[in-house]
């Protein structure tokens, strides 16, 4: 009796997976269909600033259909739209993501991880423990109240155009340009680097 003989229609080494269980497990793999490019900046400018940011590089990275491809070096910026020295400086920087989330729901994200971490909307401009913006997802370009995109003033803020152009310098924001040469067109006072601190990319 040969080894072919022996396997059978009843062995499972030469049966074909069912079609549907090769959808049950496409669709549990959220993070490989389809997955559209997102920039997302991080603020913070009361606590522990450096901690908190790490905070919510490590919750986004912790959502299902999302996945984290580079993270910027960390910015101190001075607050932007108030008097000076009324309010600590921000830390700021830049998350570049892959994610299968539509906007709407990338969105709720954003503002579930700034709720825990105690972010309060109480006073525009005001101090903050977090922000999370979405800057652009892929070319998307709408007017929509709830969620314009790009950012609405992402193309005149250094404190965002600088750390995306670290990680990607060849970025494009959708209907404004590249950002190298945004960033070239905008004021970098009071927006500095600090080498001295450092994110980590997710494991």
């Amino acid at each position: 009796m040969t080894a072919s003989s022996l396997r059978g229609p009843s062995d499972p080494t030469v049966q074909p997976v069912p079609a549907s269980v090769v959808e049950q497990v496409d669709a549990a793999d959220t993070t490989l269909s389809n997955p559209k490019r997102a920039v997302v900046a991080l603020g913070s400018n009361l606590g522990n600033r450096l901690e908190t940011l790490q905070g919510a590089v490590d919750a986004l990275e912790d959502t299902p259909g999302v996945r984290i491809k580079a993270v910027s070096p960390v910015y101190e910026t001075e607050p932007w739209g108030v008097e000076p020295g009324s309010q600590p400086t921000y830390y700021n920087a830049v998350v570049v993501l892959k994610t299968t989330l539509p906007p709407s729901s990338l969105l709720e994200r954003a503002h579930a991880v700034e709720e825990a971490f105690n972010r309060v909307r109480d006073e525009r401009w005001g101090p903050r423990t977090l922000d999370v913006d979405i800057v652009a997802y892929a070319d998307v370009v709408s007017d929509d109240p709830r969620l314009t995109l790009p950012h609405p003033r992402a193309h005149e803020r250094a404190f965002v155009l600088a750390p995306w152009y670290d990680v990607d310098p060849e970025a494009l924001l959708p209907g404004r340009g590249p950002v190298a040469e945004l960033l070239a067109a905008v004021t970098r006072h009071g927006v500095a680097a600090r080498g001295d601190l450092e994110l980590r990319l997710p494991e």
